[in-house]
């Protein structure tokens, strides 16, 4: 099993003042086990790191707001997100991982609980694409509750999954720039399809995971292309988030890293409240 190593713990204070109501839109709490168990045959170990630290990061930050992202080490049990999120008082909201066999009723009590879309990895390491009628039928059951759909693609699977993403009935966000890799360029095959994807108003994607679309390492600025690209084709439908606490990346990032390399992806300031503040708020705050 692979042990995934802790997120830096020395965060800079980043130059960028994020305004009011920024939104963290792709983070993680992990643990801790002692209380939140690790499922037998997770993927992949992680550190603890838990509510505390998590929000202890965000008002260092400066950050208002987050989705937390539930991550494949705690499987289909759901307590440590939504522990995470009722102890938020109404700052955090939620993407989970559900059994194809949940039931309306379990669905609606997880709205009450601040989650607002599930989450599929298509991902080799975590398992590879879910079960195709499985994840269609999912989808109609969502679509009354208002939820979205959350795709984690590398960048490779995504020509092969094109024409299922175009068929999906309900908002989708697409994570990490679709993991495109930075050297391919920007004329590579799954970032165009990516980039027509956003045509579609259903289509959402976080312009996050710098350091997994970066080819060069440290500061990652041959990401930047990818994110200002993705930002000026669809303003509307963009999310950021830190991916705190990184798991399984090559180059562990530093956090205020992260939020000053945001600020390099345009020099509009409308543009950047729209994607820190706006845009979440109308995904996962709209009730």
């Amino acid at each position: 099993m692979k042990t995934i190593p802790p997120p830096d713990p020395n965060p800079v204070k980043p130059a960028y003042r994020l305004p009011p109501g920024a939104c963290d839109a792709h983070c993680h709490i992990y643990g801790p086990a002692a209380k939140f168990p690790y499922v037998p045959g997770t993927p992949y170990l992680p550190p603890d790191a838990g509510f505390e630290q998590l929000q202890a990061l965000h008002a260092h930050l400066g950050i208002s707001r987050a989705v937390i992202v539930h991550a494949a080490p705690h499987g289909t049990d759901l307590r440590v997100t939504l522990d995470g999120i009722a102890r938020s008082e109404g700052a955090y909201r939620g993407v989970v991982v559900v059994k194809p066999d949940i039931t309306d009723r379990e669905l609606e009590d997880l709205h009450a609980g601040g989650i607002r879309g599930i989450r599929y990895n298509f991902v080799a390491h975590l398992g590879g694409a879910p079960q195709i009628p499985d994840f269609e039928r999912m989808l109609t059951r969502i679509k009354p509750l208002g939820w979205h759909v959350v795709l984690h693609f590398d960048a490779r699977d995504i020509p092969a999954h094109a024409d299922l993403i175009r068929r999906i009935p309900v908002p989708f966000v697409v994570d990490h720039m679709g993991r495109v890799e930075a050297s391919a360029g920007l004329d590579q095959e799954p970032f165009r399809i990516l980039l027509d994807l956003m045509k579609n108003p259903l289509a959402w994607v976080k312009v996050c995971g710098a350091e997994r679309v970066s080819s060069t390492g440290k500061p990652f600025h041959d990401a930047i292309p990818f994110a200002r690209a993705l930002m000026e084709a669809a303003p509307d439908q963009i999310l950021w988030g830190t991916d705190w606490p990184h798991p399984n990346v090559k180059w562990m990032p530093n956090d205020g890293e992260l939020v000053d390399l945001f600020a390099a992806f345009t020099n509009d300031e409308g543009l950047r409240h729209k994607v820190l503040v706006d845009n979440p708020a109308r995904l996962y705050w709209n009730d």
